[in-house]
C-alpha cells in the first residue's frame, strides 16, 4: 500500500545570500514525511534575520536565528535559536549544527604521530567581517609574538583569500575561533570547523561554551583573566608536543555525548509539533469564523487561538 504524505504549503524568506533550500536541514527533514509545496501563500513561513519580508505574512511563522539576534515572539510562533533561556516556543539549535554532521565529532580517534607531522604551521585566522573588534585585537596581539596566517579578506597576509577554509586550516596547530560577539549560548561554526580538522581552537564568544563542548579540547579565552594569559598559554603549548597532544586526545563534546537538542530525531519531532500546531490553528480559525463576526475575529480571536494553542507545546 502506498502511503500518502500529508501536504504542507511552506515558504522560506529573509535567509542569507546564497541560501540553498534543498540542502537546508529543515527542508530535508520535512520532505521525508510530508508532501512539501513551496508557496507564496504558505501555511507555515520559515524566516531568518536578513530581511523584513516575513512581516507581510500572518500565517504560522517560524524564526531561524542565524545571528546573535534573539527571537521576538510578537512576530513568530516558534523559533530555532541559540538561546538557552527563552520560553518553550524556542528550540535551542546553534548554527554550527548546520555545517556538518555533528556525530562526526563523537568517538574520534587521533593518530598522534600523523597529526603532529601534519601540523606544520602555527596558527591561522579566516575572517572577512571586520566588525569583530575583540577578535581583531586578539589577532593583532598574537601576531606580535609569532606569525599568524590570515586566509580571509580581513588582514590577509598570504596573497589572497583561500578557496576552502577547511582545507586551509588543516595544517595549523591552532585556529583563532572567535565569534563576532559574545552572548550565552551563541555558538557558530567558528569552533566547530577546527574540531573537524583536528586543530585546537582558540575560542572566545559564548561564556557558557563548556555546557556542550569539552573545555579540555580547546583553549577557552573565558578561562583566563586576560588575552595576555591566553597568548602565553598558546605559546607554551606550541613548544610542547605532549601538551598539544593532551588537547587532541580529549573528546570534543562533554562526556563525548551530544546534547538532545542536536539529535535529528528531536529536531524532526519539533517540526512535527509545529505542523500539528498549524493544523489545529487552521481548524480553530475556520470554526471561529463561522460563529464570530469578521471584525471581532480579526481583533480578538486570532490572538486567543494562538494563545490557547501555545499551551500544547511540550518542549
Amino acid at each position: 500500500m502506498i502511503k500518502i504524505k500529508p501536504v504542507i504549503k511552506i515558504k522560506f524568506t529573509d535567509f542569507w545570500e546564497g541560501f540553498d533550500l534543498p540542502a537546508f536541514m529543515f527542508y530535508k527533514l520535512l520532505i521525508e514525511k510530508y508532501e512539501v509545496v513551496i508557496s507564496n501563500k504558505p501555511e507555515i513561513l520559515f524566516y531568518s534575520v536578513y530581511g523584513h519580508e516575513h512581516l507581510k505574512y500572518t500565517c504560522t511563522k517560524v524564526l531561524f536565528s542565524a545571528e546573535n539576534v534573539r527571537p521576538n515572539f510578537r512576530e513568530c510562533d516558534f523559533a530555532f535559536s541559540f538561546d538557552y533561556t527563552l520560553n518553550k516556543r524556542n528550540y535551542r539549535l546553534p548554527l554550527y549544527a548546520f555545517y556538518d554532521d555533528v556525530t562526526r565529532l563523537l568517538n574520534r580517534k587521533v593518530d598522534e604521530s600523523s597529526e603532529l607531522a601534519a601540523k606544520t604551521k602555527f596558527c591561522c585566522f579566516v575572517v572577512s567581517n571586520p566588525s569583530g573588534e575583540i577578535r581583531n585585537q586578539f589577532f593583532n596581539k598574537l601576531a606580535q609574538h609569532k606569525q599568524v596566517d590570515s586566509g580571509g579578506l580581513l588582514f590577509n597576509n598570504i596573497g589572497g583569500p583561500v578557496d576552502n577554509k577547511r582545507d586551509f586550516i588543516r595544517n595549523y596547530k591552532f585556529v583563532i575561533a572567535f565569534e563576532n560577539s559574545s552572548y550565552p549560548g551563541y555558538v557558530t561554526e567558528k569552533i566547530f570547523e577546527p574540531f573537524l580538522e583536528n586543530c585546537v581552537p582558540i575560542y572566545w564568544g559564548d561564556p557558557l561554551i563548556g555546557k556542550e563542548f569539552n573545555t579540555r579540547r580547546f583553549i577557552n579565552s573565558h578561562d583566563f583573566n586576560s588575552f595576555d594569559e591566553v597568548i602565553k598559554h598558546v605559546l607554551e603549548v606550541d613548544q610542547d608536543d605532549e601538551k598539544y597532544l593532551e588537547y587532541l586526545r580529549e573528546p570534543v563534546f562533554v562526556n563525548n555525548q551530544l546534547n538532545d537538542n542536536l539529535k535529528i530525531e528531536h529536531i524532526a519531532a519539533r517540526l512535527d509539533e509545529i505542523i500539528t500546531f498549524n493544523s489545529n490553528r487552521t481548524w480553530m480559525i475556520k470554526k471561529y469564523q463561522k460563529i464570530r463576526p469578521a471584525y471581532a475575529f480579526a481583533k480578538y480571536n486570532l490572538h486567543r487561538i494562538t494563545h490557547r494553542l501555545n499551551r500544547i507545546i511540550t518542549h
